[in-house]
């Protein structure tokens, strides 16, 4: 109704007694609903009022003799002789339970005087009517018989079912019905609990069939990359015998680099002579051929001279790749291994959690 108005408002979770056993608690929904407290400034009144979808599931008006009872961290409750039921809340923290319980006492309290200011209202307004019914409440005692007489009757057999009532509810409490509640909240807050750990573990199977699948992949990589250093290695011991080779060939090519420095020395010796021994041409011709072949000579040990050095290049080259390539596979696998590790331990953690 637009004339109250909402002065507290809490999440919790909604109970009320079983109307057949009066010791059960039956869950009014399935999740945590709005608890507010409303209050009428136009008959003073206050309620409190809690909706599911379309339905009013609490609709219960606070008078000054109700109590609400904390019977557990997180659960409280109160009876409502209206609406013939008890009502019980659960919490998520024991501070919206006291925070809630706080408010029912000040409702509580805000409804008393606002009964004693109608009550004193109603006297000083109609004073007659309240001569009168002091006058009319001795009747029935006076009467042996007629209509006081059964409206005597009748008054105290609303009160002796008033004060069974209230027995009967002491007795409840007193019998078990505090633990019952404590053993519902917590079932309901366990249920919670249950459904975030299958959740929580659902997601782990996951995590873990990922990992696995994970592992099984960098363990094949790790295998090939093994494969490779294996193959690098004897690649390596390859190049230790070209390394022998080189030795060879770098000795054969100072050998050369002499043999074509004295074949200089001796070229520029003939040609110093030369001058002399035009008189014996068969000489001159074969110094000329000699100095020909020695010239051919010279010419082919530069080019094996030649050769050798392009071939020494090549396999200082050759060698410097393989040395950057196993220093590279070897970086992999080192973080291979490391990732492989760190995945072996979160599945120890997972496995042990």
């Amino acid at each position: 109704s637009c004339r109250e108005q909402p002065i507290f408002s809490t999440r919790a979770h909604v109970f009320q007694i079983d109307p057949a056993t009066k010791r059960n608690w039956i869950p009014a929904s399935k999740h945590a609903l709005t608890v507010s407290y409303f209050y009428d400034a136009t008959r003073n009144v206050y309620r409190i009022i809690s909706v599911g979808g379309t339905k009013a599931i609490i609709n219960s008006t606070i008078t000054p003799n109700m109590t609400f009872t904390k019977t557990s961290q997180k659960f409280g409750q109160w009876a409502d002789s209206r609406a013939n039921t008890v009502y019980g809340l659960g919490f998520a923290s024991e501070q919206h339970l006291s925070q809630f319980a706080e408010k029912f006492q000040e409702v509580k309290e805000a409804a008393r005087l606002a009964r004693e200011k109608s009550q004193d209202k109603i006297e000083l307004t109609n004073p007659a009517l309240n001569i009168t019914s002091h006058q009319v409440l001795p009747s029935p005692i006076i009467s042996s018989n007629g209509p006081g007489e059964d409206k005597l009757f009748r008054s105290q057999s609303a009160d002796v079912e008033i004060t069974t009532e209230k027995e009967r509810l002491k007795k409840m409490f007193s019998e078990g019905s505090v633990s019952e509640v404590q053993w519902e909240a917590e079932f309901f807050s366990l249920q919670d609990n249950n459904n975030k750990l299958v959740a929580a573990l659902h997601e782990a199977n996951a995590n873990v069939d990922q990992w696995k699948k994970q592992l099984a992949a960098y363990q094949e990589e790790t295998e090939t990359l093994r494969q490779r250093v294996a193959e690098l290695e004897s690649q390596g011991a390859h190049d230790s015998s070209s390394e022998n080779n080189k030795e060879e060939l770098s000795q054969t090519l100072e050998e050369l680099e002499l043999l074509i420095k004295a074949k200089d020395e001796e070229i520029q010796m003939l040609k110093s002579q030369k001058c002399g021994r035009w008189e014996a041409e068969g000489e001159r011709e074969e110094t000329l051929q000699k100095l020909q072949e020695l010239e051919a000579r010279n010419t082919e040990l530069e080019r094996h001279l030649h050769l050798a050095e392009q071939t020494l290049a090549e396999t200082l080259a050759e060698r410097e790749k393989m040395q950057n390539e196993v220093t590279k596979v070897a970086e992999i696998m080192d973080v291979k291994i490391f990732e492989l590790s760190e995945i072996r331990q979160g599945l120890a953690k997972l496995v042990e959690s």
